[in-house]
């Protein structure tokens, strides 16, 4: 069975909605990620603004504003909620590896 849309995200849509907590474009999400991430995650333009695309389309972050080819966005209440739902998923993941490999808290 095929994969909800954006039911998960990958680790690339998971760092743009990031980036647009505020206001940005496209060459500053570019800029923006390897910054956050130390340069362990890039996103190339025709991934970031495939992308792009498809959040508008859900909702998940909306247009500001328009200059010239220059695009900027910010996330919605919708993308700020797939966001939160992957932290906490990644959260439960990280969990499961403490537990199953003995890393837990000893009290």
């Amino acid at each position: 069975m095929p994969r909800a849309k954006f039911n998960t995200l990958t680790e690339q849509m998971f760092y743009i909605l990031l980036c647009l907590k505020h206001e940005c474009c496209g060459i500053d999400i570019m800029d923006k990620i390897p910054a956050m991430t130390a340069g362990r995650v890039h996103v190339g333009s025709g991934t970031l603004y495939n992308l792009l695309d498809q959040f508008l389309e859900e909702g998940m972050i909306r247009q500001t504003r328009a200059e010239g080819r220059r695009r900027s966005y910010v996330l919605t209440a919708k993308g700020l909620e797939a966001l939160e739902t992957e932290y906490q998923r990644l959260q439960w993941q990280m969990k499961d590896f403490d537990r199953v490999m003995g890393k837990e808290d000893k009290i």
